[in-house]
């Protein structure tokens, strides 16, 4: 009797011992998945999607110069991709004739350029918006700012992205 227990709790712990072997390998595997999955080694967007992104935001409008009119406040260096802070304001004198309608901000070398839109109405006051967004890598992002007269504006800023204090 002694032996059919002993050779019953060997096959208990054979298939819990398979059991184990299999979950260690399944973690193992996700684990390797979670590091090659890293956010930093995401693809940026092709020029074709970011025309398309800008397309849908401010439609068939071309979008001027915003030199004086349109002000980023972003960092030159970020430390940390993860959360950069971005400003936005546009000089504008927000009467119910003419105001900022919107402002839209795209990040050229994420995997999805559009980050984010502001809306506005002369109620507003100011023309200004300030927000975090995450970037992938060292690029450039764009802001466009659309008016209630139908024109569009545009300026845009670099912003270098260091990966562990370094340069990226």
């Amino acid at each position: 009797m002694r032996t059919w227990r002993t050779n019953d709790m060997s096959e208990r712990n054979r298939s819990q011992a398979v059991d184990r072997r299999t979950f260690v390998i399944l973690a193992t595997g996700a684990a390797a998945g979670a590091v090659m999955a890293r956010p930093g080694t995401a693809r940026a967007a092709t020029s074709e999607e970011v025309e398309k992104a800008v397309r849908k935001a401010i439609g068939d409008k071309n979008a001027k110069s915003g030199k004086g009119v349109v002000e980023l406040e972003v960092p030159q260096i970020a430390e940390n991709g993860n959360t950069v802070p971005i400003g936005v304001r546009v000089d504008s004198p927000m009467t119910a004739e003419d105001h900022v309608t919107a402002v839209h901000i795209f990040a050229l070398g994420n995997p999805s350029p559009d980050v984010v839109s502001f809306r506005f109405t002369p109620q507003s006051g100011r023309a200004e918006a300030a927000t975090r967004m995450r970037l992938a890598k060292t690029q450039n992002v764009v802001a466009i700012a659309e008016t209630s007269k139908g024109e569009a504006y545009r300026t845009e800023a670099e912003i270098k992205v260091t990966i562990g204090g370094c340069g990226g």
